[in-house]
């Protein structure tokens, strides 16, 4: 039962709507109705207070924390900015990443270039963006360009048709061969993506087993470290491999692999 509501809450959600967004707000309307009189009250005939021109009701906003310090994103954007910060690339390259998130990081302190398949218009200090299909003819100019390369949260993506990309169910792979093709050799590349039990949520991502991750991986490049974020939001920087862990997908069935690895 609570897997079929998550699933009803999911679909409702691709709709624009939010179920607990809605009952928390519906939960806050008494009150805020109350405190939008006692302000009024407040103001009323008083010199230099603020009066009520409009109303712009931020209901649900009581009942969430004051902020999130934890989940995939939030750890591996801070994580794998650091180590760049650590490194000191001459050349990085971002294949994919969150631009408000782990771009922006890395942006706020190094130039860094993006490649997407999607546009953007927007500009940046630092930051300088190449529209590309990295599933497709990588450019001539790009082929070993980089000695550093990230892409955080994007692989499992490649070739679902969600961002307007062309349907290839190998579509993770192409992309992992040419991020191998961007980097010089000996280069470092920074790479995170879901760990779990395998398989597709069409068309938003693929889960990737360990030990199969491992395998794409590993006669491309060796890997220098592994960290992960478990199911819980929280990260294990530095984790050595067992074969206990790599089997059980570190007890993830959602959770998320970091790999820093070195192209051989």
């Amino acid at each position: 039962m609570r897997e079929k509501l998550k699933a009803l809450s999911n679909w409702v959600r691709i709709f624009g709507l939010d179920p607990r967004r809605f009952v928390n707000s519906a939960r806050a309307l008494p009150e805020y109705l109350a405190n939008l009189r006692r302000y009024k009250q407040q103001v009323k005939g008083a010199p230099g207070l603020f009066p009520v021109v409009s109303l712009f009701p931020c209901l649900h906003e009581k009942y969430e924390a004051s902020g999130c310090a934890r989940g995939q994103y939030f750890h591996h954007d801070l994580l794998v900015a650091r180590r760049i910060f650590e490194a000191r690339p001459a050349r990085h390259l971002d294949v994919g990443s969150r631009v408000d998130g782990f771009v922006a990081h890395v942006a706020s302190f190094r130039p860094i270039e993006v490649l997407d398949i999607r546009p953007m218009s927007a500009t940046a200090p630092n930051i300088t963006f190449v529209q590309c299909d990295l599933i497709g003819e990588l450019p001539s100019r790009l082929v070993e360009c980089c000695d550093s390369l990230s892409s955080l949260n994007a692989l499992e993506h490649f070739g679902l048709g969600r961002y307007g990309d062309p349907i290839r169910a190998d579509g993770h792979l192409l992309g992992l061969r040419n991020m191998h093709r961007l980097l010089k050799p000996r280069g470092t590349m920074y790479l995170a993506v879901p760990i779990g039990t395998q398989g597709v949520a069409f068309d938003a991502h693929r889960i990737f087993s360990l030990r199969y991750l491992l395998d794409i991986v590993q006669p491309l490049f060796e890997v220098k470290h592994y960290s992960f974020i478990d199911d819980r939001g929280d990260l294990h920087d530095g984790v050595e491999l067992t074969p206990e862990l790599v089997n059980g997908n570190c007890g993830c069935k959602f959770g998320c692999a970091v790999i820093e690895a070195v192209k051989r």
